[in-house]
């Protein structure tokens, strides 16, 4: 009987240990880490929607549209007329969109070029504000890029070159 005892304690605690449900282990709740700072030029903080125009070609206009994260330019053109006035800026196709990020104010400009015989493609430059000021925006982009018949970059051609591009913001219109 003794030697039962011991067998019979030894089964019971396995059927004991095996019924058992394991301990879950406390879940720790674990917080993303907060997202890295956003890094822009002094006054490129604020809205910077409006009006510009470009400082070299004021027939270029700009249309501006700012939700505090991305900057939307609208581009737009007057048209000369022949007697030398200009028409109504024109919206065209191309646009400037940049994101206010970690690594800058930066971006694209989106426009049609063309290929050499004569295609229209979709093309994009990179582009970055680097400057905002009371009397306009500083950009650095790419000026163009070379584009094969399949509208693709082209591998052959001059390497990019960024230019330093100013737009002075138009004076809000007084009204009648």
């Amino acid at each position: 009987m003794h030697r039962a005892l011991p067998s019979l304690a030894l089964g019971f605690s396995v059927v004991w240990l095996t019924a058992c449900h394991a301990k879950v282990p406390p879940t720790l709740e674990t917080r993303a880490p907060p997202p890295p700072p956003v890094r822009v030029p002094p006054g490129c903080e604020s809205s910077q929607a409006g009006e510009y125009r470009h400082a070299d070609n004021p027939a270029f206009r700009y249309h501006g549209e700012d939700d505090g994260g991305t900057l939307s330019l609208t581009v737009l053109r007057a048209r000369t007329t022949e007697d030398g006035g200009t028409e109504p800026p024109e919206s065209s196709a191309s646009s400037i969109v940049l994101q206010r990020t970690p690594e800058g104010f930066v971006g694209e400009t989106r426009a049609t070029g063309f290929t050499g015989s004569g295609a229209p493609c979709p093309v994009t430059f990179p582009t970055e504000l680097v400057a905002c000021e009371d009397a306009g925006l500083t950009l650095r982009a790419v000026a163009s890029t070379s584009i094969d018949e399949g509208c693709q970059p082209s591998r052959s051609g001059p390497p990019p070159v960024r230019l330093k591009q100013v737009l002075l913001r138009d004076p809000p219109d007084a009204g009648p």
